[in-house]
């Protein structure tokens, strides 16, 4: 994967905070240029403009509801006006419900907001994106899961987020098969237990921490997530597609209320 030198663009959904942020960054640190989304939180955003200032040529933000089809339209076409062309699409946005209830008392509201922000979403960005890539002959797209996604796990208690993601795992295969003869892959990432201030952590940081929650002793980190997807975005990595790579450190996440 190159550096200062690479002109290759990535588009980050919800890349200012959070587990988006960390991938930010590892981006920009390896010299690729940037259009983050973000929503509301316009002090993450000013955060990450005062870090990198002297990246400002590479970096973009624009505001924008992943639930919204007009929004995503909008950013891709933003996008493509100031840097021509997007080589990976990094699906880090992903409405969730923290409180833990049954499938029976959710609102109405509630599931299609989880299910327009974690499966339709990806949906409109791949309508426009793909054929952007197919020019380019290349394109990384990334989306993200939850530990056994790929068997269709019931997870009680997260029904909505459940059942989008697992449909987000089949969209995720079946784009990787429709698309790689136009050297575009398609993988997902499946985030284990990390939450509060490690979204944002180091591994270094974690390590300093000992967690013995998770079997190998630390928490997982945004690190953990953004080296796993800078690793599909890498030239080399052509041959790695269509798969769900688990990065939970061994934890046993969807089964720990059962």
């Amino acid at each position: 994967m190159g550096g200062g030198l690479c002109v290759r663009h990535a588009l980050i959904t919800a890349g200012s905070k959070g587990l988006g942020r960390k991938v930010t960054e590892e981006l920009l640190n390896r010299g690729y240029s940037t259009t983050i989304t973000y929503r509301s939180d316009e002090k993450a955003v000013e955060a990450l403009k005062e870090k990198y200032a002297y990246a400002e040529d590479r970096l973009q933000f624009i505001q924008a509801d992943v639930t919204k089809r007009e929004d995503l339209y909008r950013v891709t076409e933003e996008t493509m006006k100031r840097f021509g062309r997007i080589d990976f699409l990094i699906n880090n946005a992903g409405p969730y419900v923290f409180e833990r209830k049954r499938l029976v008392d959710y609102e109405e509201a509630e599931w299609h907001n989880i299910v327009d922000g974690n499966l339709n979403a990806v949906f409109y960005l791949l309508k426009q994106i793909v054929p952007i890539m197919r020019r380019q002959g290349f394109g990384r797209i990334v989306n993200y899961g939850f530990q056994g996604a790929d068997s269709a796990p019931g997870w009680i208690y997260r029904s909505a987020f459940a059942a989008a993601k697992v449909g987000l795992v089949s969209l995720t295969k079946t784009i990787a098969y429709e698309e790689a003869e136009y050297g575009i892959t398609s993988n997902m990432v499946c985030p284990g237990d990390i939450v509060g201030v490690m979204k944002e952590a180091s591994i270094s940081e974690a390590r300093m921490q000992p967690d013995f929650r998770t079997p190998i002793g630390r928490s997982g980190t945004g690190e953990d997530i953004a080296k796993a997807i800078l690793f599909l975005c890498d030239e080399n990595s052509d041959m790695i597609t269509g798969t769900c790579i688990e990065v939970t450190g061994g934890i046993d996440v969807i089964h720990r209320h059962r």
